[in-house]
């Protein structure tokens, strides 16, 4: 069969590259590898923080390429280039609509969280805030006058807390703030307010032209409602065999096995390689 024309894949990582004990398997890593050698820019591309993102990056062993030298953070807010050691591309979210999810989530009994590429800041410690640092890998940090800290605009802000509850919170954000900011779960648990024009899908748009490669050339894999911008602007969206339904649905491809089954190096050597 005729192989896809692809020159960039954008890689989600939980549930997606990674299995469920949070690995890359070593037949993701020898499918990836192959591609960056064959001049396919691999980019890792994420909700995570960068340094949480590079531990994986160097499980791939690919960042001395040219073609591993990128990678995309915070739901595609923050674009690093690992060779120039320096941000290239970033997106934040306005002072006053941080203060104010922080006010609407205080009065809902939750706590807010903002992150930089290495720290989680927060107001107090909870149960939430140490599933988080536990699970991105960063640093957690309690800040004292925490209102005042966040009105410098952060890349992003987390509600944690019971899923329930968040979706109540999630509407009354999305009718107040409208399209002045991203507002989505990533996890059941994980309430994200993002800046608006700011996603996977876009980022990896522009890294495409920043590179000088067509959109229609680019690949994003994923499973969860974070990559459905991938899905909508990349060139071949393909789905994980256990992404949700709707992510299934609006993909070109999905892939026949899940991420506990190395789907993505199945995929790739049968469609792309």
């Amino acid at each position: 069969m005729e192989k896809l024309n692809v020159k960039l894949i954008a890689l989600d990582l939980d549930d997606t590259l990674l299995n469920n004990d949070r690995q890359i398997s070593d037949e993701n890593v020898a499918a990836l590898q192959e591609c960056a050698r064959r001049g396919i820019y691999i980019v890792l591309c994420s909700g995570r923080a960068e340094d949480a993102i590079l531990p994986f990056v160097r499980r791939l062993e690919v960042a001395g390429l040219e073609t591993g030298k990128y990678l995309i953070a915070i739901n595609g807010c923050s674009i690093f280039d690992m060779h120039k050691r320096q941000q290239i591309f970033c997106r934040k979210v306005e002072s006053d609509i941080l203060v104010r999810t922080n006010e609407l989530a205080e009065a809902a009994g939750f706590k807010t969280e903002v992150y930089t590429p290495s720290t989680i800041y927060y107001a107090e410690e909870t149960k939430y805030t140490k599933l988080d640092v536990d699970l991105c890998g960063l640093i957690g940090k309690k800040v004292d006058d925490y209102e005042e800290f966040i009105k410098q605009g952060f890349t992003k802000m987390l509600v944690p807390g019971e899923p329930d509850a968040l979706q109540v919170l999630q509407k009354q954000l999305k009718e107040e703030f409208g399209d002045r900011a991203v507002i989505f779960t990533s996890k059941p648990y994980f309430l994200e307010i993002l800046p608006p024009d700011c996603g996977k899908g876009e980022a990896v748009t522009w890294l495409a032209e920043h590179i000088g490669i067509p959109k229609e050339t680019t690949m994003g894999f994923g499973d969860s409602m974070n990559d459905e911008s991938m899905f909508h602007l990349c060139g071949y969206g393909v789905a994980m065999k256990n992404g949700l339904p709707y992510i299934k649905e609006i993909a070109d491809y999905v892939t026949e096995k899940d991420n506990n089954n190395s789907g993505i190096a199945h995929f790739l050597w049968k469609y792309v390689l």
